[in-house]
């Protein structure tokens, strides 16, 4: 059984972070803190991501059996970026282990693809492979730049650079096998079959300045899922808990207090 990584904080409604590509539970600690004044927040590394063993190969299907297994209760699975994709396939193939989903910056097809009616306003792949370039020859600093942007112009942009810098180096980053891994699942994914089939109530939160994840595809995953919850914060890109932790933790709690498990 692999060995997965939990950091557990509050008591009340179950909610499992399950971070985004490259990154560890460390990027979220201090927002998991603040959820945690009102329910009990699991953060979760996944596999050959923080403290969690590496795991081969790195396939969907894998990571999202290791992190069930690790999580022994019902609950809400919150995923960010990547963790979305992750999340939409525990849903689905897991039904009975989940109570909510929330979709922060994420979507369940990352890529951009097709014309016409079947297109899907993702992520150019070019981009995608670019990016996934420089992770490859150096992890760490990639990251940093990349958010760093994301928080660029705030008030508050000092102090979230310190925390962002101290998150980013207090693990090791992922090894190569495990960073390819995970750029051919958010290349090769669709998880738009499984949204649309979803039972469980569904979050989703965009940031209306997302480069990732574009703000157009709020109304493709509507029409897949008439019923999902729709926020956009205005003037947040790909990382709202950090550039508008306040907005993301009020809507997380609304959706939260309306679920009952």
């Amino acid at each position: 059984m692999t060995t997965i990584h939990l950091e557990t904080f509050g008591k009340g409604k179950p909610i499992v972070l399950v971070h985004g590509w490259a990154m560890h539970t460390g990027i979220w600690r201090e927002f998991a803190r603040q959820l945690a004044l009102n329910y009990q927040v699991t953060c979760i590394d996944l596999p050959g991501h923080g403290h969690s063993e590496k795991i081969d190969p790195f396939a969907l299907e894998r990571i999202s059996a290791d992190l069930v297994n690790a999580i022994p209760e019902q609950s809400c699975w919150l995923g960010w970026s990547f963790g979305a994709t992750v999340v939409l396939d525990i849903a689905s193939r897991y039904p009975d282990r989940v109570s909510s989903l929330v979709l922060l910056a994420g979507n369940p097809c990352f890529t951009r693809s097709g014309l016409g009616t079947h297109d899907w306003p993702g992520m150019d792949i070019r981009l995608l492979d670019d990016f996934a370039d420089q992770l490859n020859e150096s992890c760490q600093a990639t990251l940093l730049r990349f958010l760093s942007l994301q928080v660029n112009g705030l008030p508050e942009q000092k102090a979230l650079l310190k925390v962002l810098r101290a998150a980013i180096y207090e693990c090791d980053p992922p090894d190569g096998h495990t960073l390819q891994g995970g750029l051919a699942i958010l290349k090769q994914a669709d998880m738009r079959p499984a949204l649309s089939e979803l039972k469980a109530p569904v979050s989703v939160i965009l940031g209306s300045l997302d480069t990732l994840v574009p703000v157009a595809a709020a109304q493709k995953m509507q029409q897949l899922l008439p019923s999902l919850e729709l926020n956009i914060i205005g003037s947040a890109g790909h990382v709202p808990f950090l550039s508008h932790g306040r907005e993301t933790l009020a809507i997380i709690s609304r959706f939260m207090d309306e679920q009952c498990l």
